[in-house]
């Protein structure tokens, strides 16, 4: 019996991992899972400005979940992130974490991306835009959206930052969205790519000086839709701060607009 007892100790210590190999592979196993998560199923994201106040503030923490567009299209209301469809950002913006350890974690989605954009779908593949009724709201296929549940507006219409109350966008082309801030006069989204003048806008918004505010129909419209294909996936929860965790979901008042 002791030989025996003797010998399985031996075996048990021939096939035992040492500690670090251990960790190791532990290290790996959970790259590997982070690695297939972003991928697949979830990705973490910050909120860079103010302009989806005032539900999401500036450095909030939110989750995108892809499962949702692997069948189907964004839909209206849904708030989605998206990489950029090509000069929406300045290359500063553009440019994500700089640190070797943020981007590392960035890269395995534990930490945020950069060159992303985070907006609310106000339209989709067909729909017509129209900016505005009597009553300040925005026109989709005709129908108002009531938008004053969720979004900040210091202007009397529920139009871009600096354009007019009087634009029409649309019809969407198929394959696209039309996306909006929540924060509604200082969102450079959708509505402001239809009828401005990016360049001198961002200048100005830097503090530099420019001669004139942007003209409406200053840029191609077709600047103003984002391609499906850019969404990596709909907004689902914000969980940082931690006093301001929530599940987030599309406001009823798209519901009118189905």
């Amino acid at each position: 019996m002791p030989d025996e007892a003797s010998a399985a100790d031996k075996a048990g210590k021939r096939h035992s991992m040492p500690l670090w190999q251990e960790s190791l592979l532990l290290m790996g196993l959970a790259v590997v899972l982070a690695l297939v998560v972003k991928t697949f199923l979830v990705q973490a994201f910050y909120i860079p400005s103010g302009s989806m106040e005032p539900g999401l503030e500036v450095n909030d923490r939110i989750l995108v979940q892809k499962v949702s567009y692997w069948t189907d299209e964004p839909q209206r209301g849904d708030i989605v992130v998206f990489e950029d469809p090509g000069s929406w950002l300045s290359p500063a913006e553009s440019a994500g974490p700089t640190g070797a350890v943020a981007s590392t974690l960035s890269r395995i989605g534990l930490y945020p991306a950069g060159g992303h954009l985070v907006k609310r779908v106000v339209g989709v593949a067909g729909d017509t835009i129209t900016c505005c009724d009597d009553q300040g709201r925005l026109l989709v296929n005709g129908e108002p959206l009531d938008s004053s549940d969720f979004t900040r507006n210091d202007r009397d219409c529920d139009g871009p930052m600096i354009a007019s109350c009087e634009w029409s966008a649309g019809p969407v082309p198929e394959g696209s969205v039309f996306v909006m801030g929540d924060h509604r006069d200082d969102s450079a989204d959708s509505s402001f790519h239809l009828s401005c003048d990016v360049t001198k806008e961002r200048e100005r918004r830097r503090g530099d000086e420019v001669e004139a505010a942007p003209e409406a129909g200053s840029c191609d419209a077709g600047d103003a839709y984002v391609a499906t294909d850019l969404v990596v996936g709909k907004v689902f929860a914000r969980v940082w701060p931690a006093s301001r965790f929530s599940l987030l979901d599309k406001p009823d008042a798209f519901d009118a607009l189905d």
